[in-house]
């Protein structure tokens, strides 16, 4: 069983998709998780982002992998957890460029994909319902006002209510990020639209989570 979940930055998705799989009692798969270790290992090196090319940045490949743990795969780097490194901001900096990297974003998929081989999975991602998992029996596509998207990542970030001008600010960061990502985030024709501007993360959950339910009766009663 392979539940997709989709969206654009800050939409929620691997909040979301970690809470669903425990839920489930499935394993979460972050792709993102694994082009932003792929992004710090290259960052770890001394070719500025600039220099970076795809044959460049697969030489690092073979150091990133998945490891399983509890209720989800984690992305690490010569086998270690990297999860402060991977979500620091030169590396959101960078991610961009090396997603839209072709050879990267197919490296990434199979990465997945062998990692969803043997399990019942939710992978969140840009484009797990289209390019990764195309025949996924359940695909969710996230989505909500830019300016939820910022006041939810700064609430995330500050681990406060943020004021109005740095909402503006990180809004005006995120519709910048769109456009840049628009190409890797589409929504796949059968994927269930689920728009989270007005719904707690809870009431987002409980959503899917009913939807896999449902799809797993009606695969199993025919």
């Amino acid at each position: 069983m392979v539940v997709a979940i989709d969206g654009p930055a800050a939409s929620g998705k691997s909040s979301t998709a970690q809470w669903v799989a425990e839920r489930l009692g499935y394993l979460h798969i972050d792709s993102g998780s694994l082009y932003r270790a792929l992004t710090a290992a290259a960052l770890r090196g001394n070719a500025p982002p600039e220099d970076w090319s795809p044959e460049r940045l697969l030489r690092d490949a073979p150091r990133v992998t998945l490891g399983a743990e509890k209720h989800a795969f984690h992305a690490l780097i010569d086998g270690q957890r990297v999860e402060e490194e991977i979500r620091g901001g030169d590396v959101t900096a960078n991610v961009s460029l090396v997603a839209k990297m072709q050879a990267v974003r197919s490296w990434v998929n199979a990465s997945v994909r062998e990692a969803a081989r043997w399990h019942d999975v939710v992978v969140d991602g840009r484009d797990m319902g289209t390019a990764v998992f195309p025949d996924a029996p359940l695909k969710v596509f996230l989505v909500a006002d830019p300016w939820e998207r910022a006041r939810r990542r700064l609430v995330q970030r500050l681990g406060r209510r943020p004021t109005d001008d740095e909402v503006a600010a990180e809004t005006d960061v995120l519709v910048q990020r769109d456009a840049k990502d628009a190409m890797q985030t589409l929504q796949a024709a059968d994927a269930v639209l689920l728009d989270t501007t007005y719904l707690t993360q809870e009431e987002q959950v409980e959503r899917i989570v009913a939807l896999a339910h449902a799809v797993s009766h009606r695969a199993s009663s025919t």
